[in-house]
């Protein structure tokens, strides 16, 4: 896909058999203290950004996706009140983009540095730029971070997102410092991650939207069948989350007793004419090289 259309998207705020490395954002490292409540809650969300189908050129493939026969689990959009490990491996990424402080989503996952945090791509670099005072808070509550505000020390994004902002490639991580001399995932947990997967299965998505009629004081899900995405060569599913869920994790093997499943995508776009659907990455051989690359840092 092209940059223009890529500019078209409207990003949430994605593979190639590539072995090029990704690259980390040359950017101070926030501080704890940057994040005071006050700045959290007044975070703006970064889009979920919207496609207009009429401005994508013919050559991009638009036909409808494969029909899923309704399940009895699927949610459009709820605040999760289940429970379990997700509560504490999901949370919100704080930045700071373009002079204003903004909001996505993220989820500590499995990792050699007990450190990396998975998010999209234009949740770490969006317009050309690494954005600054990387944060991520687990379990954030309307301002509050009950297991602290983790300062990340690098963020990536696959090689594709770093050069052109490709939405097949809207895939970043961040990778934070300790905190109180604790690892992320020894405190929060960890969820798994898996890549190379078949399209179409229950996926259960999570974020902290925060545009109306959302406010990122919860943890929304979604949950679903996925099919194959518009615009890209990702997957889709039914989903009504809005700005500030970019970069919330799509879950495999979904496990609502405990909480657990493995990540296999993140929230990263819309399209306009079909505003209930919500579209995320593939991940491919780049997600799995971008993640190896930010667990060994």
């Amino acid at each position: 896909m092209n940059r223009a259309v890529t500019r078209l998207l409207t990003l949430a705020g994605a593979l190639t058999l590539s072995l090029i490395a990704v690259q980390p954002a040359q950017s101070a490292p926030a501080s704890d203290a940057y994040w005071t409540p006050e700045r959290m809650r007044a975070a703006v969300p970064l889009d979920i950004r919207t496609a207009p189908l009429s401005a994508v050129r013919p050559t991009v493939r638009t036909g409808e996706p494969t029909t899923v026969a309704p399940l009895a689990f699927p949610n459009g959009g709820s605040a999760w009140t289940g429970g379990g490990a997700v509560v504490k491996t999901a949370g919100r990424v704080f930045f700071t983009y373009q002079g204003r402080n903004a909001s996505c989503s993220g989820n500590a996952v499995t990792s050699a540095n007990k450190s990396t945090v998975v998010t999209a791509g234009h949740c770490v670099k969006l317009d050309g730029a690494y954005h600054t005072n990387v944060a991520f808070v687990p379990a954030y509550d309307n301002g509050n971070a009950p297991y602290g505000t983790w300062a990340a020390r690098a963020t990536f994004a696959t090689p594709q997102w770093h050069a052109s902002e490709d939405i097949n490639y809207d895939i970043g991580a961040i990778v934070v410092g300790q905190l109180n001399g604790q690892s992320l995932t020894d405190v929060v947990g960890a969820q798994g991650i898996a890549f190379n997967l078949p399209k179409a299965d229950n996926t259960y998505a999570f974020g902290y939207p925060a545009a109306a009629p959302y406010d990122g004081t919860k943890l929304i899900y979604c949950s679903g069948r996925t099919f194959n995405a518009f615009l890209s060569n990702g997957i889709g599913m039914t989903c009504d989350m809005t700005g500030g869920a970019s970069g919330g994790p799509w879950f495999r093997a979904f496990s609502e007793a405990t909480g657990t499943g493995t990540v296999n995508s993140v929230n990263s776009y819309k399209i306009n004419l079909f505003p209930n659907w919500m579209f995320g990455p593939y991940f491919g051989a780049d997600a799995q090289n971008l993640y190896n690359q930010a667990q060994a840092a």
